[in-house]
């Protein structure tokens, strides 16, 4: 699957009127697991958002940009709850259109949502070395609590970071 450049004027802002956050389908896989095999180090299988999909605890979301019937999916965003706790497993922003706010969204959509599901604590882990989502993260008021060493293709640190309400 190839991604479409966003125009100029799409690079310098985003029509928010024109974003829209789904559920993730079987018809999104193709683009999803394109879209994570390009953006990062340890990407998941499409048999694995299969597994999320079909997992009574995780939800699973796309989010597109454009008007129907050809949007553009520009990230997604995996999570787990059980009881009052979630984890955050996956989240990916399209390269073209990362710095425009699209991962501060899918963190709010994600956040209000566990929120209306009586969430107390927050958790995930993050690659040491990808410090704008470390940033974005922090902006959220989750805080480090531990590390994974060499986690990620034996060289870079998982950092663990958790948030409680």
């Amino acid at each position: 699957m190839q991604f479409i450049s966003p125009s100029p004027q799409v690079l310098k802002r985003i029509e928010w009127e024109r974003v829209a956050i789904q559920k993730m389908n079987v018809q999104d896989l193709e683009e999803v697991v394109s879209l994570e095999t390009s953006s990062s180090l340890t990407p998941w299988s499409k048999n694995m958002f299969v597994k999320e999909m079909q997992n009574h605890f995780s939800h699973c979301f796309v989010i597109k940009t454009g008007k129907p019937p050809h949007p553009s999916l520009i990230g997604f965003i995996c999570f787990r709850n059980v009881t009052d706790e979630s984890e955050l497993l996956n989240i990916c922003v399209h390269p073209q259109y990362r710095q425009l706010g699209i991962g501060k969204k899918l963190m709010e959509f994600y956040m209000e949502l566990c929120s209306q599901k009586g969430i107390k604590t927050y958790y995930l882990e993050v690659n040491s070395s990808n410090g704008s989502a470390i940033h974005l993260y922090q902006c959220f008021s989750y805080q480090f609590f531990g590390m994974r060493k060499n986690f990620y293709q034996g060289k870079f640190d998982a950092l663990l970071m958790m948030k409680k309400v």
